[in-house]
């Protein structure tokens, strides 16, 4: 009788907590539907996803029986049905957008039909998404790109053109932790990319080269504003960040105001309220529609319809699609007489989001954007921050200081709800972003973007040259602040890839300090602590293997990683610098005092505690001779090489050639535990195995063009 009292008393305080709850208990639905479509990628195949659903589905049911009914019960089978409902939705997605992949790099002639055109000035490049006309030994969707000087006057969207074109597969991560391109390639029926030789000949016109708004829009800024100002300008406008250059890039990623490119919420709420205002404004001129309308309602109207044109406008991308869903959901509990800016409309846009485009779950973008408006509306529903920031009757000096406050805060709880998520994806976060932001955002919000608009109002009459260039000098403001931030000492953290474990860990104990309300909340910070300190801990590894086995990365007698070959290109640096957690510039492995190499080989020693570890890796197409290749294998423990190496080379721990990494994927080496990560994980993911096409091979024409680079 004792144990039964404890568990109907335990029960009954769980009904008490529940019952002050009750009104955040709706903001875990879409919580449960995310954990549904996580356990789809986490488990590796169809067996393992049928006992999730069933398990979620079984839960639900016991819940659906349990005596006397309750809250608890209730919330338990939703959160079965949600789970479950998820992880089949995702798997419906991935099934419904399946798409013929090529099967292995080749060079093909074709015409296709431009689906998408995206100017890249900043890199001289031309990106083109084309639909292969009478190709079926093609995917259905390619992507190319063509150096500016061989596009062709008349590409654009609706075209179709002709050209010789280098394709390839959507290549997988490289290396464990890196961006997987072949998944978000998947759910973009994206089945190969490549490189376009010249002539490009335009077969049949599409629109008109000035009909397409958007493209039209950005050229336009462009050149009012050249640079990478102008690139900056351009995204604000439109979102099309192509003329920036990756030096600004990088120092705005640094320095943690990369979120000002991205048209998300900030952007949309900035067009959404000018627009309201602007229409209220002009109908309040009229006393007749001031005393007989209510001009709320009608302003109301026009910043909905602004938000949606905004997002069609600028690409109709998830973080635009979820910041307009809320500015609809605001408007409309303004015009009900609602409170409008809470967590419950955070949720509502998380819940539609999810239903339409699952697979965004994954992807950076829909955690980013959904943190950082969780961490604002949490904090600032919080009874004791409302305190201190309501307004007061004060000079205004200390409501200066007041609301500078209230904007360090929101910095500071953003920037701690975004670390975690730029550590595990980018494997580095900016340290000073949260002080960044106070100047960066009203900056943006209430110079950049006003005088921009201003601007193109003027150029309709000819006369915005003087406000351009105002703009411009905000701009360039914005960028000497993004640079100051990021050369700062110790302005971003860098971290190896993340356990993916840490990081369940991490988001978990935010969401339960986000969500709930009561002191239980303060639980949250246990799992977060744990995820965080697990995190930190994990060593980095010692050698980092890509896919295809031609480059590597090797820690060193200093600490320092070294690259295999000396010609790695910019983008192979920076993957396995990132994945490896070093900050510093990759070193050469041929000038390391404790590695030995040769044009075609090189054998490196490394110490891991007591023993020693020897690895040989292949540098060169050139073969090396059998015999010394059979005796390298012997004396070394492991032997990394992009080609297929003879039977009788067998190390003494570790072979990894041509045909291993065509079955594991990229390989992430720690040698103090002897522990190997690898890419592929034996999962039957659709893009893992999809089905595949190839076109026959065809002999080189003669002559022939100029490659894109």
């Amino acid at each position: 009788m004792g144990a039964r009292a404890a568990l109907r008393h335990g029960a009954a305080r769980i009904e008490r907590w529940l019952e002050i709850e009750r009104e955040q208990l709706v903001l875990w639905l879409p919580v449960m539907l995310g954990a549904g479509i996580t356990a789809w990628f986490v488990l590796p195949d169809a067996a393992r996803w049928i006992g999730f659903v069933l398990g979620s589905l079984a839960l639900a049911l016991a819940a659906m029986v349990l005596p006397g009914g309750g809250r608890a019960p209730r919330a338990l089978a939703i959160a079965g049905l949600a789970l479950a409902a998820g992880c089949a939705l995702i798997w419906w997605r991935a099934e419904r957008v399946a798409a013929p992949v090529l099967a292995r790099p080749a060079l093909a002639v074709f015409a296709g039909r431009v689906e998408r055109v995206e100017q890249l000035p900043a890199r001289d490049m031309v990106r083109v998404t084309l639909s292969p006309i009478g190709h079926a030994d093609l995917p259905p969707r390619v992507r190319v790109n063509l150096a500016r000087a061989d596009a062709p006057a008349g590409l654009t969207r609706g075209a179709v053109i002709k050209l010789r074109a280098r394709l390839m597969p959507p290549p997988a991560a490289a290396v464990p932790g890196a961006y997987d391109f072949a998944r978000v390639a998947w759910f973009s029926r994206l089945g190969a990319t490549g490189k376009g030789f010249a002539p490009v000949e335009v077969v049949m016109p599409g629109v008109a080269p000035g009909a397409d708004l958007r493209a039209r829009l950005s050229g336009h800024i462009q050149s009012r504003i050249a640079g990478s100002g102008g690139g900056i300008a351009s995204a604000l406008a439109t979102g099309d960040q192509g003329a920036i250059t990756e030096e600004d890039s990088e120092a705005i990623r640094r320095s943690g105001l990369a979120h000002l490119l991205s048209v998300s919420g900030l952007h949309v709420t900035a067009v959404t309220a000018a627009a309201m205002l602007l229409v209220l404004r002009l109908l309040a001129l009229s006393p007749t529609l001031a005393l007989r309308w209510r001009l709320p309602l009608a302003a109301a109207g026009a910043g909905a319809l602004a938000a949606v044109g905004y997002t069609l406008l600028t690409g109709a991308e998830v973080p635009t699609i979820r910041s307009c869903v809320a500015a609809l959901l605001v408007l409309l509990a303004l015009s009900l007489g609602r409170e409008a800016i809470t967590l419950r409309l955070v949720a509502a846009g998380a819940f539609i989001v999810l239903l339409l485009w699952p697979e965004s779950l994954a992807g950076p973008s829909f955690q980013l954007s959904f943190a950082a408006v969780t961490a604002i509306v949490a904090l600032h529903e919080s009874p004791r921050v409302r305190g201190w920031f309501r307004r007061r009757e004060e000079g205004r000096g200390r409501r200066l200081l007041r609301g500078l406050g209230s904007l360090l805060l929101t910095g500071i709880a953003v920037e701690l709800a975004l670390m975690p998520i730029g550590l595990f994806h980018f494997h580095k976060a900016g340290i000073y972003g949260a002080l960044a932001n106070i100047v960066a955002i009203p900056l943006t919000t209430f110079v950049i973007m006003p005088l921009e608009a201003l601007a193109l109002a003027l150029d309709m009459v000819g006369i915005g040259a003087p406000v351009w260039w105002l703009t411009a000098r905000a701009l360039d403001l914005l960028l000497w602040l993004a640079h100051i931030t990021a050369s700062a000492p110790g302005a971003v953290a860098a971290l190896p890839a993340m356990p993916g474990g840490a990081y369940a860990l991490i988001v978990a104990g935010g969401l339960w300090v986000a969500l709930w309300r009561t002191r239980v909340r303060w639980g949250g910070l246990a799992p977060f602590a744990v995820g965080l300190g697990w995190a930190l801990v994990t060593p980095a590894p010692d050698l980092l293997v890509t896919g295809d086995g031609r480059h590597l990365a090797i820690r060193t007698a200093d600490g320092a990683m070294a690259l295999l070959r000396d010609r790695a290109g910019d983008y192979t640096r920076s993957m396995l610098g990132e994945n490896s957690g070093a900050e510093e510039e990759l070193a050469l492995l041929s000038e390391a005092p404790d590695a030995r190499c040769s044009p075609d080989l090189c054998l490196v020693e490394v110490r891991s505690g007591a023993r020693r570890w020897r690895v040989l890796a292949t540098r060169s197409g050139y073969m090396v001779p059998w015999a010394e290749m059979i005796a390298l294998c012997k004396a070394t423990d492991v032997v990394v090489s992009d080609r297929r190496l003879p039977p009788g080379c067998i190390p003494r721990w570790l072979r990894l050639d041509r045909d291993t990494l065509a079955k594991t994927g990229g390989v992430a080496i720690t040698f103090a535990d002897a522990r190997i990560r690898a890419v592929r994980g034996g999962g039957s993911h659709p893009w893992l195995t999809p089905l595949t096409v190839q076109p026959p091979f065809a002999a080189r024409p003669e002559g022939g063009g100029r490659a894109t680079r």
